[in-house]
């Protein structure tokens, strides 16, 4: 889901993965953090055969910051979205 628009976002696992991440990271950024501050993500995939692209995403935008992380496989998620990011991060 795009946070301008509050659209869902219908692209392929690496686009979701990648908007999921700058989602993150601008709620971060407003709250006066940001990505290098996140102490842990919990990432909820639809479908565990998406993973491999979801972790190259993943680790092109973290670069060397390595969060602890949760992967969770769901049947679906809201709005028909593959991929859907929780983090914890300092302030």
């Amino acid at each position: 889901m795009t946070l301008d628009t509050r659209e869902p976002f219908t692209g392929d696992i690496a686009e979701q993965t990648e908007l999921a991440l700058r989602n993150v990271e601008a709620v971060l950024k407003e709250a006066g953090s940001d990505l290098s501050r996140v102490m842990q993500m919990t990432i909820y995939v639809s479908d565990m055969e998406l993973w491999g692209k979801v972790n190259e995403t993943y680790a092109r935008v973290m670069g060397d910051h390595r969060p602890a992380r949760a992967i969770v496989p769901v049947k679906e998620l809201h709005f028909g979205t593959k991929i859907e990011i929780q983090a914890i991060a300092l302030a």
